[in-house]
Order: structure tokens, then sequence, then C-alpha cells
């Protein structure tokens, strides 16, 4: 573990209510700069609803969601913020189905690797300019596929023709290259091989110790007692408990 700065993200009663049922039911909870907050718990008691509350991804309108509490990046209130906006303030999110969530399968890995970055330096010469910088882009995505590893690395190819691994780091590595304040992380290493969950773990404590605040949902109990500092559970969309993940057995 490393030392922690100071709060990052602040949740207070956050409930949702969707479907005719409560998802999440008064959650409070904290995570600092420099520390990773784990949530367990068997998938189905919240998680979902949680991350995606947090990322501003509630489809309130498609499903009639409610959502209410309040959350808070670096002591402002984000929940009235749009997806796109709070990416802006610093929130990056690694999403629990990459397909559906995390990469447009048809599209080249140049493309991929500014998804949801279109409008912000380098892929142009300002925040929300419209003329993307073409060899900005290309260069950045060839350097990103470089740094994480991903493999075959050549930025033409179609996301879809890239194993489940590679299409993971491709993603880990587009949200932590954005430099956030605040990582959300779902079921990181779903799906993947022995040597990309090696590596996507070590990128998740470096980013750690370089003082981001990281929030992780697995339901792979040995891999969030493994990275976390502090292990919340979530059952029935409630906080159960916090433990100590060193002494969680």
């Amino acid at each position: 573990t490393t030392a922690t700065g100071p709060t990052v993200l602040r949740i207070q009663d956050l409930a949702i209510r969707a479907g005719g049922s409560d998802r999440l039911r008064g959650v409070s909870f904290e995570v600092r700069a420099g520390e990773i907050v784990g949530v367990a718990g068997v998938e189905g008691n919240g998680q979902t609803e949680l991350v995606e509350a947090l990322a501003g991804l509630t489809p309130t309108a498609v499903r009639g969601a409610a959502v209410s509490g309040s959350i808070e990046l670096s002591g402002q209130r984000i929940d009235g913020l749009s997806a796109h906006a709070r990416r802006a303030a610093g929130i990056a999110h690694i999403p629990e189905d990459r397909h559906r969530r995390g990469l447009v399968l048809d599209f080249d890995l140049t493309e991929n690797a500014i998804l949801g970055l279109q409008d912000r330096p380098p892929a142009v010469a300002k925040n929300g300019a419209v003329w993307m910088d073409l060899e900005a882009v290309r260069a950045g995505a060839e350097k990103l596929l470089d740094e994480f590893d991903v493999r075959p690395a050549n930025p033409d190819l179609a996301a879809r023709s890239l194993s489940g691994g590679n299409q993971q780091k491709l993603i880990v590595g587009r949200e932590m290259s954005q430099g956030p304040k605040l990582l959300l992380v779902s079921q990181p290493t779903r799906g993947v091989d022995i040597g990309a969950i090696e590596f996507i773990h070590r990128q998740l404590l470096a980013l750690r110790d370089r003082g981001v605040a990281i929030l992780l949902v697995s339901a792979e109990l040995e891999e969030v007692t493994s990275l976390s500092d502090r292990l919340l559970v979530l059952h029935a969309g409630k906080i159960a408990g916090e433990v100590d993940p060193r002494t969680t057995p």
C-alpha cells in the first residue's frame, strides 16, 4: 500500500431504483488519492449499477431508473453531469463488458484508442476543436500499443481481430493514459489469459502509486483482495461492511 492523499470520490446515500426494484440503497463511501478501494460480493448485488451511476451511464430515460444521493469528485458535485462531462472532469472507466461499453469492434485500433477522447488533445489542437490531427492520433495509438503490450501492435487492425486479453489491454491503456483523477474498474481481467492478468494488475498498482484514486469491482475474490487497500462488501444493494483485505482469508 502507499500513502493516501485527499478524498477524490465521495458518495453519500446513493440509491438507484430501476425496473420496480432497489438496485442500490443508501450507499456511502470515499476513495482517496493513491488508494484502491475494492468492492466485493456476488454479482447481481448492485456492483454494475454502482459503477454505471458513477460513470454517468445510468440510462434513466430508457429504463425509468431513479437515482438519488450525491456524488462528489474532488469536492465538486458531479451527479448532474453527463458521462462525457465526467470524463472531462477526470473520471476514466474500464467497463465490465469490453464489447458493449469499451470498444467499437469494427473500428481499427487507432480509432478505438481515442474513443471518448476525440475532442481533446492530442486528437485535436485544443479542447473542443473539430479538426482532428490524424498524425498525432496515429502516433498516440502506436505509443499506447507499445506501452501496454497490445499484440499485434498494428494500429490498422480492427479491434475484433485481437484476443480478449489484447482488447482489454487496449482499453486499460486508453483509460489510464488520459491522466485520470479517478479510475473506475469493473471486472478488469474477465476472460483474459494469465499473462494479461498479471500485466493489468501491475498497471493498476503503478497507477495507484502515482496518486490516482481507483475503485475496483471484481467478482474474483482473490483479485480484489490482493489489489485493494480497503475492501467493501456489497450485498443486496447495500454496503454490508468494510474489511481489511490483508486479513481476509
